[in-house]
């Protein structure tokens, strides 16, 4: 079976969010599942630089002028690279220059990565080609629609890893990119008079995928559909549309070997997760005390994750003894916040801006409970880095979030089935009530300890996730 995933960023190379993590470990799960399966990028320079050693497949004019497919392999996995310094050689992300600002041709930059799938799929690779092209987000979303133009030369996915981002471009820009003007229509990748590449990939993909089962369930709901829950409904009654759960990367996350750590420790000893405790409280200018109860926020600074609810739950958490630890970046008004939450308290409170890899490993490893109160969570990834490392994660009833977190209500912590705390309300009271709670089963070590030990034996490895979706594949060929 011959997979092409298709996308715009892949871990370790480039990472902006999520997104990266699952296309840096699932192919490798595919692969090791049997699976015949390579993944096609931007050439980034940050991805060009990581995979040096590539050889030109073919060259091929296209919308954007003449261009180059260059192949290699990362860690096992095969990559295409679409060579085309002019559209991908630039500073700042992926996405904007270095003022944050949309590449104005992002249009051009993200459909040639659709197009080029299309012409995979058609043969340009004359010694492999794909039989499934499985899109990722909206900056894939084209593939869908391309592949629909051509005559369906593969089958397709589309995953949706955030409904909220989706690619929405001026119609006239539908001239320049080889597409039918037919395509331009309600019934397909019009939306509102716009041009929107998440709609192609949602409209013309054999099968829809989100990243939780619960997402799938919910943006069929006008709160959480962005405008598209007509057709997402439409899709889920043909049976197109199902939820895959992500997965977690065990060589990368795994407190047992974890270079990034103070010190290494499993469900079996569990003392020595204390040491990274201690060695945080020291780089956050905490007071060190590892009888202190330690949250931690891992998380883009952005109203979704509910880090509003964190500042105004604060006061409340700080009161009880609790500290915080705080690493992320986004929403000027909520930086500041936290920078001024810091100043105020800064035995209590430690704020690093940015996204550090490695120190985010440190943050999860060394903290006691992992904060994710997000309005809305596809999947979530964070809180399955927690559960890994036994810390737990107090969250939302969202998403991902509800499909992977059980409560320490009393009937969980009597079976076992606890895992971390769970409140549904949208509003700081509701997160405060479950700050709590967490801080009473805090003050009992021996049910803390229980818990911690049954979160980080739950699986959530990507082989289960890889099998789901080859499973999907064979059904659709």
């Amino acid at each position: 079976m011959q997979v092409l995933h298709v996308c715009s960023e892949m871990f370790p190379l480039l990472k902006t969010g999520g997104l990266a993590d699952v296309v840096g470990a699932l192919p490798a799960a595919q692969i090791a599942a049997g699976a015949d399966v390579r993944v096609l990028l931007p050439a980034f320079p940050d991805i060009r630089n990581g995979i040096p050693d590539t050889v030109l497949v073919a060259e091929i004019d296209s919308f954007v002028g003449r261009v180059g497919l260059r192949y290699g392999t990362y860690h096992g996995v095969g990559v295409y690279l679409i060579d085309a310094p002019w559209l991908y050689d630039r500073p700042g992300s992926p996405y904007h220059d270095q003022s944050m600002n949309a590449y104005p041709d992002n249009h051009r930059r993200f459909a040639l990565l659709g197009w080029m799938a299309c012409e995979l799929a058609k043969g340009l690779d004359r010694y492999w080609r794909p039989k499934v092209v499985h899109a990722h987000d909206w900056h894939a979303g084209l593939a869908c629609a391309y592949l629909a133009a051509n005559g369906y030369p593969a089958r397709s996915i589309f995953t949706v890893h955030n409904l909220a981002y989706q690619g929405l471009f001026y119609a006239h820009h539908m001239q320049e990119l080889w597409l039918p003007p037919s395509f331009l229509n309600i019934y397909g990748l019009e939306f509102y008079g716009q041009i929107s590449f998440l709609k192609a990939g949602l409209f013309y993909a054999d099968h829809i995928t989100t990243v939780s089962p619960t997402y799938a369930r919910e943006i069929t709901r006008a709160e959480f559909g962005y405008g598209m829950e007509g057709l997402l409904q439409d899709r889920q009654r043909q049976g197109r549309l199902s939820g895959i759960l992500n997965g977690v990367d065990d060589k990368i996350w795994d407190p047992s070997h974890d270079v990034r750590l103070t010190a290494r420790y499993d469900a079996d000893r569990l003392k020595d997760k204390v040491k990274n405790k201690i060695h945080l409280q020291k780089a956050m200018g905490l007071q060190v005390d590892a009888s202190l109860p330690l949250f931690a926020v891992v998380s883009r600074l952005t109203s979704q994750k509910g880090l509003d609810l964190v500042l105004d739950a604060l006061p409340a958490l700080l009161d009880q003894g609790g500290q915080l630890a705080l690493l992320g970046a986004g929403d000027a008004v909520l930086q500041q916040a936290f920078l001024a939450a810091a100043a105020d308290y800064p035995e209590q409170v430690g704020v690093q801006l940015g996204y550090h890899e490695a120190f985010s490993h440190r943050i999860i490893g060394g903290a006691d409970v992992i904060l994710v109160p997000s309005r809305f969570e596809p999947c979530g990834l964070t809180q399955l880095y927690g559960l890994k490392y036994g810390t737990l994660p107090l969250v939302r009833r969202t998403g991902g979030l509800a499909d992977t977190v059980v409560d320490c209500a009393l009937e969980n912590l009597a079976d076992g089935t606890a895992s971390g705390f769970v409140f549904d309300d949208c509003d700081a009271v509701a997160l405060g009530n479950a700050i709590r709670r967490a801080l009473v089963l805090w003050s009992r070590p021996k049910h803390w300890r229980h818990v911690q030990r049954h979160a980080m034996g739950l699986d959530f490895g990507w082989q289960v996730a890889a099998k789901d979706y080859l499973s999907l594949y064979q059904r659709l060929l």
